[in-house]
């Protein structure tokens, strides 16, 4: 039975962005994990990485042998036949589970759809390595603070019309016309009002993004000190603060422009989550979240990075997609193949690689027992706070914070609780998804 339920171990990255030393949930959870990880306090720790993507692989923690080789010995076991003519691979799971600890802001981003990212990995390997897409969900564990998607076009309008420094990016024959021909109110994605709205708005991301670094640079200068002695002149006085510390991170960026004025800023309490379809514009900030997305580490820069911005690409790619934080948060809903005590709930979004589900004890006694159902498809189980046990049959594996697990398909498991502070998450797939 060991085969069925077994622990990893997982690989981290030290991106610039991640939270220092002990500070970083990264580090913690790999330290924790592993007794050989010894945390350095200056360095950055960012990212968990959990899953088969090639980059950062995880192991068997007791065989060292590569979780790609594992499923590669017996794909119908640890994969689940339908799981692999849906995802057309023998190897790799569709999903990449994450933890991420973010200190400074990450680069606004978005991330190809399948078609595209075919085409971008053909004609450019060495910036986009993969050709899947990159559709993803966050899931807050602290305080978390991101930019997702575009704002209502209504409130775009009004910086233009109030913020003279966004004004003369944009120009004044754009901005004019993104103001006077917005339609505002409800019509059906897709029809001629939304599809029109689209484009103003495409126009006005262009024209921003093809800004010569110099105009940005006077441009920004002069919105900081704005944000500094006049924050009465945004609407609100979040954004003031936020340009002023970006611009400690990144000074005289683009992304002061195509990120705070032009993205909602997104602030979730732990629990709550975000969806991001391929092709939306996004970014985080601070924080730790749990992170899944398709088995993809291809990104398309626009702002707050040293690194390649493929502006034409970018502009071109873009759904332009508008609307509130509301709208693309991800409600949880009751884990619909679970049983017993405890809390078991899902984040269940509109795509066919993953679902993650959350576990918690929270007010339960130790030995309380929460039963998972066999699902059809691999899973990933991290722990995060808390001890406790997982248990299918007679393997009983100890479960602490930073304890990484592989479930293969069919495979009850019993998630029992040491104490009430005991909590998980778990990225899986099923063919029905």
């Amino acid at each position: 039975m060991s085969d069925k339920l077994f622990r990893l171990d997982a690989g981290f990255q030290q991106y610039g962005w991640g939270k220092l030393g002990s500070n970083s949930a990264v580090a913690q959870f790999a330290a924790h994990s592993d007794p050989n990880v010894k945390i350095q306090e200056s360095e950055p720790y960012a990212e968990l990485w959990m899953g088969t993507h090639h980059k950062v692989p995880s192991y068997n923690k007791d065989t060292k042998k590569l979780l790609t080789d594992i499923i590669a010995s017996d794909p119908a076991t640890y994969l689940d036949s339908k799981i692999i003519e849906k995802f057309e691979s023998k190897t790799n799971l569709p999903f990449l589970f994450k933890v991420l600890s973010i200190e400074k802001v990450l680069s606004i981003q978005a991330h190809p759809d399948k078609s595209l990212a075919r085409i971008l990995h053909a004609n450019d390997p060495s910036n986009y390595p993969d050709d899947n897409h990159k559709p993803e969900m966050a899931v807050a564990v602290t305080d978390f603070e991101g930019f997702c998607g575009f704002k209502p076009l209504e409130e775009i309008a009004e910086e233009l019309k109030t913020i003279s420094e966004f004004r003369d990016i944009v120009g004044v024959e754009v901005s004019d016309e993104f103001i006077n021909n917005i339609k505002v109110g409800s019509f059906a994605a897709d029809s001629a009002e939304d599809k029109a709205n689209r484009t103003l708005l495409q126009k006005v991301f262009t024209k921003v993004m093809n800004a010569s670094d110099e105009e940005i640079a006077l441009k920004a200068d002069l919105l900081v000190t704005r944000a500094k002695e006049a924050p009465e002149s945004f609407k609100n006085r979040d954004l003031a603060a936020l340009i002023i510390f970006l611009n400690e991170q990144f000074p005289q960026d683009v992304g002061l422009f195509c990120g705070c004025l032009m993205l909602n800023h997104c602030k979730l309490k732990a629990g709550e989550a975000i969806f991001l379809q391929a092709k939306d514009p996004h970014a985080y900030i601070s924080g730790d979240i749990i992170e899944c997305m398709a088995a993809s580490d291809n990104v398309v820069r626009a702002g707050f990075t040293p690194k390649f911005k493929d502006v034409d690409n970018l502009c071109d790619m873009l759904t332009y997609q508008y609307g509130s934080v509301e709208s693309q948060k991800m409600p949880p809903i009751p884990f619909a193949k679970s049983s017993g005590e405890g809390q078991c709930i899902e984040y269940n979004p509109p795509i066919d690689e993953f679902s993650v589900v959350e576990t918690a004890f929270k007010g339960c006694k130790a030995g309380t027992v929460r039963l998972h159902k066999g699902l059809e498809g691999p899973s990933i189980v991290i722990a995060t706070k808390g001890n406790g046990y997982l248990q299918y049959g007679d393997v009983k594996l100890k479960a602490e914070a930073g304890f990484v697990f592989f479930i293969a398909p069919n495979t009850p498991v019993e998630f029992i609780s040491e104490d009430d502070e005991f909590t998980s998450y778990r990225a899986f797939v099923e063919s029905d998804n």
